[in-house]
């Protein structure tokens, strides 16, 4: 019996011991892990908006791969789609798409900082009343990108559509007011949007899109065409 007590009395002694540093161990564990991933987190949040040893700011950095995208030529890019006929046999068919080219537009003076100031949103989600990066709606996008060129204009679209003079599609210009309905034929405002580019091309805008946030679109599509109401030239 004695000899049985002797074997026992170790064995509770370890795990008597293994019982208090376990937790320890664990804790220390624990905050070592936190740690690494504030260290990993900053470090990604660091490369994120750094360029060339530099840091810049989220607005800065969406200006910056703008310009790149500008710069960057566009090389095509060739789709290969293979279909299963009914005898059993296959058909091969290529595409070759070749991206349009940024268009910068022709704007000058203050238009020229505002369009540019309403890029630098470009990706923003689409928020009703939202005025923040976070989520904004068409007449904020057009409110913000003035204000930030120094200029004040009205927060709603119905008031910015008598902020101006009426123009003729035929007329537009960069920084030109263009005003939408939600349903084809309606007269009633709902969507803004302001001219980007008018070439050759045709006419781009740049709008918060409820499904898309802030994109730039071409005016002659079929589905802002048949919801258009008016063009306005903002005052200036």
């Amino acid at each position: 019996m004695q000899c049985e007590k002797t074997k026992v009395r170790p064995t509770a002694t370890v795990l008597t011991t293994a019982r208090r540093v376990g937790p320890r161990g664990g804790w220390r564990g624990y905050y070592g892990l936190v740690i690494v991933l504030l260290l990993l987190g900053s470090s990604c949040q660091r490369k994120l908006n750094q360029h060339n040893g530099r840091y810049y700011s989220a607005r800065d950095m969406a200006r910056l791969k703008h310009g790149q995208r500008t710069a960057r030529p566009s090389a095509p890019r060739t789709k290969t789609r293979t279909t299963t006929t009914a005898a059993g046999g296959s058909v091969t068919t290529t595409k070759t798409v070749v991206k349009r080219p940024f268009r910068t537009g022709n704007a000058t003076g203050t238009l020229a900082s505002v369009i540019d100031n309403a890029r630098g949103y470009q990706g923003t989600p689409y928020l009703f009343g939202g005025t923040t990066r976070l989520g904004l709606d068409c007449s904020a996008l057009l409110q913000l990108s003035f204000a930030e060129a120094g200029v004040t204009i009205p927060r709603s679209s119905n008031e910015q559509a008598v902020w101006g003079q009426p123009v003729k599609p035929t007329e537009l210009k960069p920084g030109d007011f263009l005003f939408f309905g939600a349903s084809p034929g309606s007269q009633v405002i709902t969507h803004v949007g302001m001219v980007t580019v008018v070439d050759g091309e045709g006419v781009e805008f740049i709008h918060a899109s409820t499904s898309l946030g802030v994109i730039e679109n071409s005016f002659e599509a079929d589905y802002y065409l048949s919801r258009f109401i008016r063009a306005v030239r903002p005052r200036l």
